[in-house]
C-alpha cells in the first residue's frame, strides 16, 4: 500500500485548547468542565478518520511570569487543567475505532501507577490508548508535587529512561495467552506465563508481578516530543509515534532526518515510527473564506498569553526584563524545560542575546502563527508538499479553536486528502496499532533498542 498521512488531534482538558485565546472566539464552546463538549471533539475527529486524539497536559497553571497566578485566571491562560484520562474515558464511550492518548510524566509519577493506569485504558477501549511520554518542563508543576524545583534537563531524561524499562517491563508480565478463565478446570491463569520484574536501578527499583493482562494491541501505544539532542535520542530509543515541532519549511525536513538518524541508530526502523508535524489549519469553503476565519483569529491572542506561555515553556521569569534588553548568557544557561523554545529563537534572531521581545516575535506560543489558511486544494497542497518532500509522516493538527476548526478540516480538508489518496478512506482495524501500521509488540522486543 502506497505510504498514507498520519493524523492526530492535539487536544487539552482544559479551558481552551493550546492557543490560550481560542475561548474567546465567538465560536468556542464554553462546556470545557462537561463531558459533552470533549464527546463531541471525538466524533467529528472520528468522522474524519482521525488516527489518534491526543492531550497534552501540564501539572500546573502557567503561574512563572511575575511568580504569579492572578494573569493567568484573569486571562483564562490554560487555567483550568482537568485530568486528561477520565476525559478521555467520556470520549471513548461514544467512538469504536479512534485512538485515545494522553501524556504521563516521568518526573512526578511512579512507573508501576504509569504501567497499570495506561494498560487498563487499552483494555477499557479494546486496544485504542497511547501513552505520551514527558519529562515535564517547569518549576511549578514541581512545587504542585511536593518538590522543591524542577530536576535538570538531562538528569530527567536519564531517569526516564529506567521509567520505561520499568513500564515496558511491567507490560511484558503476562504472555498474551496467559488468561485461561476455565471455571470447569478451577485454572485462572497459567503461572508460567506471568513474570515479575524485579527491577533495580540507579533511580527506580520495581518489583511486580504486573496486575493488568495484555490488550488486544499487547499495550499502548508509545509517543514521544523531544526536540533536544538528548530528546531525540530519547524518541529514537522508544517512541512509535513523534511529535515534532519543525514548522512547515527546511527545518521540518532537518528535524524528521535527524529522528529518522536516531531511531535507526538504536537498531530500530525508522519507517515503524510516525513522525507527525504540528500545524495550526485555518480552513474554509474557499480561500477568501479562510482568510476571514484568520482575520477574525488573528484579533483573539493578548501579549500576557506570549509572556505568560514563554515564562512557563522555558522555567524563566520574562517579568524581570524590560521588553528590549537583552538577555545575560547567565540568564539565557538557567532556562530549562523546553530548550528547543530557546536555541530556536536564538538561531532565528541571529543574536548571541536576544530580547524578550525577540522571544515574542520569534516564538508561537500563545499565538497562531505559521498556520496553513485556505481552501480545500490551498490546505491540501501544503500538506501534501510537506508529507511527499518527507518533513514527515503526518501531522498533529492543532485547533484554533472548538469545534469549529476540527470540524472545518473534516469538512473541507480530509475529503481532498482523500481524493489524492494521500489519506486512508477508513480504519484499517479496531486497535490503534491496526491504524497505525504497528505490528503488535511481542514480549521483549523493546530490549533489542
Amino acid at each position: 500500500m502506497a505510504r498514507q498521512m498520519v493524523m492526530v488531534g492535539f487536544l487539552q482538558a482544559q479551558n481552551c485548547t493550546n492557543i490560550p485565546a481560542s475561548w474567546r472566539h465567538p465560536q468556542s464552546r464554553t462546556d470545557f468542565t462537561q463531558p459533552e463538549y470533549y464527546q463531541e471533539i471525538a466524533r467529528v475527529l472520528e468522522a474524519g478518520k482521525f488516527h489518534l486524539a491526543f492531550f497534552d497536559d501540564r501539572l500546573a497553571m502557567p503561574d512563572r511570569y511575575g511568580n504569579d497566578h492572578a494573569h493567568t485566571v484573569e486571562y483564562g491562560i490554560r487555567c483550568v487543567k482537568l485530568d486528561p484520562i477520565p476525559v478521555m474515558m467520556a470520549m471513548a464511550a461514544v467512538t469504536n475505532r479512534l485512538g485515545l492518548g494522553a501524556t504521563g510524566s516521568t518526573t512526578y509519577f511512579e512507573p508501576f501507577d504509569i504501567a497499570r493506569t495506561f494498560a487498563t485504558v487499552d483494555l477499557m477501549t479494546h486496544g485504542r490508548a497511547a501513552w505520551n511520554v514527558v519529562t515535564s518542563v517547569n518549576d511549578g508543576e514541581a512545587l504542585n508535587m511536593g518538590r522543591s524545583g524542577h530536576l535538570a534537563h538531562d538528569l530527567r531524561y536519564d531517569r526516564a529512561d529506567e521509567f520505561m524499562e520499568i513500564v515496558l517491563g511491567h507490560w511484558d508480565a503476562w504472555d498474551d495467552d496467559a488468561l485461561i478463565v476455565d471455571k470447569k478446570s478451577g485454572r485462572f491463569a497459567d503461572p508460567g506465563k506471568v513474570r515479575r520484574l524485579d527491577y533495580q536501578g540507579n533511580y527506580y527499583r520495581s518489583r511486580g508481578p504486573f496486575t493488568v493482562p495484555r490488550s488486544p494491541q499487547g499495550h499502548p501505544v508509545v509517543i514521544q516530543a523531544g526536540q533536544s539532542g538528548r530528546g531525540m535520542a530519547f524518541a529514537g530509543r522508544w517512541a512509535e509515534v513523534v511529535f515534532s515541532g519543525g514548522g512547515h519549511g527546511p527545518r521540518a525536513r532537518e528535524i524528521y532526518a535527524s529522528l529518522r538518524d536516531a531511531i535507526a541508530k538504536r537498531g530500530r526502523d525508522p519507517d515503524r515510527v510516525s513522525i507527525c508535524n504540528a500545524t495550526t489549519v485555518v480552513a474554509g469553503e474557499s480561500r477568501s473564506d479562510a482568510e476571514d476565519k484568520m482575520a477574525e483569529i488573528e484579533k483573539l491572542p493578548l501579549e500576557i498569553d506570549q509572556l505568560s506561555l514563554l515564562a512557563e515553556g522555558v522555567n524563566f521569569d520574562f517579568a524581570e526584563k524590560d521588553l528590549d534588553e537583552p538577555l545575560t548568557d547567565a540568564e539565557l544557561a538557567s532556562f530549562s524545560g523546553m530548550l528547543t523554545i530557546r536555541d530556536s529563537v536564538v538561531r532565528a534572531s541571529g543574536k548571541r542575546n536576544p530580547t524578550t521581545r525577540d522571544f515574542i516575535n520569534l516564538n508561537n506560543r500563545g499565538k497562531v502563527s505559521d498556520a496553513i489558511v485556505g481552501g480545500p486544494k490551498e490546505v491540501a497542497d501544503a500538506l501534501e508538499e510537506m508529507f511527499v518532500g518527507r518533513a514527515c509522516d503526518g501531522f498533529v493538527v492543532a485547533a484554533t479553536h472548538i469545534p469549529g476548526a476540527y470540524a472545518d478540516f473534516v469538512r473541507y480538508v480530509v475529503p481532498e486528502l482523500q481524493r489524492r489518496k494521500l489519506y486512508h478512506q477508513d480504519y484499517a482495524g479496531a486497535t490503534l496499532r491496526e491504524n497505525l501500521g504497528l505490528p503488535q509488540p511481542a514480549i521483549g522486543d523493546w530490549k533489542q533498542a
